[in-house]
């Protein structure tokens, strides 16, 4: 009895305060977000075009009296994940912050004298929004895999998960855990809820990708795709490279500082043909790490295809560019994309309660 008073309670809570008036979605709130139909999304303006469009072509594609008919085992949808369906840049990607974090506030953490004077040279551009130069930022790459060396996969993720719940920088009332885009959100669940299968195709760490992504999004793991470290046994070493196999009682497989793929630009076209095998009919992104995919997508496609691009151009509500988002919205339409307005279509992006910092 007292379980159903409970739930019965969290009901009348939620029906009183919908989740757009909180300080922003939990990621328990993220992972019941479900969407079949056109007239179960929340979190777009009624007047949205790229919403019209997706549901145009989802009910088009998946009515078998239509010309444009697809197949459900053709139905794949792959999406981009930093600008695209979570924050991007507040001030600077999720694994370079949590290297800053690492080397310059976990006290647990001994750092060496190199990974300080990387943290604390790139401290100050990234958190001032300036440029940083290729010779720091190649430095900064190798930093945040020096950090983490000799973890294993587990004692890695657990460091991710617990950074995820540290605060966004500004933006108020958001972790690193939650800031999903709650209208892309709806997207991801409108598809699947249609018979798509959707990949998460991103540059960032593949670890960190599924991370952010297992138990707030409904994307199985092996649906996320991401850029690889490389893994090593605690024995192994130059003499002994791919061909070794490790003894589980005398040793691990751990993190080393090897970053053999970058999953970007054309290398996202490489990892469908990897790992999903099939074109896509959906594709989102948000910047040049995404145009091929976003082309290939449309490339002589056999089904009904779209592309579409989400243009940072929310500087109230988001940490949104005007002047980048404007030409993004040019080349998107230059290249037969839909360009997504978060500032004109979304309703809300994380909550209403969700601002920028003063």
């Amino acid at each position: 009895m007292k379980k159903i008073f409970f739930n019965a309670l969290i009901a009348v809570f939620i029906a009183i305060f919908p989740i757009n008036h909180l300080n922003a979605a939990s990621r328990a709130e993220i992972s019941a977000i479900q969407v079949q139909y056109a007239s179960d999304f929340k979190y777009w303006n009624e007047n949205s075009p790229t919403l019209a469009k997706i549901v145009d072509f989802v009910e088009d594609i998946s009515n078998p009296n239509s010309e444009n008919y697809i197949p459900p085992e053709d139905r794949v949808a792959t999406f981009d994940l930093d600008g695209t369906i979570y924050c991007e840049t507040a001030p600077y990607y999720f694994k370079q912050m949590m290297f800053l974090h690492r080397v310059l506030e976990d006290k647990n953490f001994h750092p060496s004298k190199e990974l300080i004077k990387i943290a604390t040279d790139v401290k100050p551009l990234i958190m001032e929004k300036k440029h940083v130069p290729d010779k720091l930022k190649s430095k900064l790459s190798y930093g945040t895999r020096k950090a983490y060396e000799n973890m294993t996969y587990d004692e890695y993720c657990a460091y991710v998960r617990e950074f995820m719940d540290t605060n966004e920088v500004g933006l108020t009332n958001l972790k690193r855990g939650e800031a999903f885009y709650l209208p892309m959100v709806e997207i991801i669940s409108y598809l699947t809820n249609n018979g798509f299968k959707v990949y998460m195709n991103s540059a960032g760490e593949r670890e960190i990708v599924r991370c952010l992504i297992e138990g707030a999004i409904n994307i199985p793991s092996d649906r996320l795709l991401g850029s690889n470290i490389e893994y090593i046994s605690t024995k192994q070493d130059k003499n002994r490279g791919e061909n070794y196999n490790f003894d589980k009682y005398k040793e691990k497989i751990v993190r080393s500082t090897g970053y053999p793929y970058k999953n970007e630009k054309n290398n996202k076209v490489f990892s469908i043909l990897y790992e999903i095998g099939k074109k896509p009919v959906l594709a989102f992104g948000n910047s040049s790490g995404d145009y091929a995919m976003l082309e290939f997508t449309l490339q002589n496609n056999k089904y009904r295809a779209e592309s579409f691009f989400v243009l940072c151009d929310d500087t109230e509500r988001e940490l949104g560019n005007a002047k980048r988002a404007e030409k993004d919205k040019n080349y998107a339409l230059k290249r037969g994309w839909n360009p997504i307005s978060m500032k004109n279509e979304f309703k809300t992006i994380y909550g209403d309660n969700v601002t920028l910092s003063k």
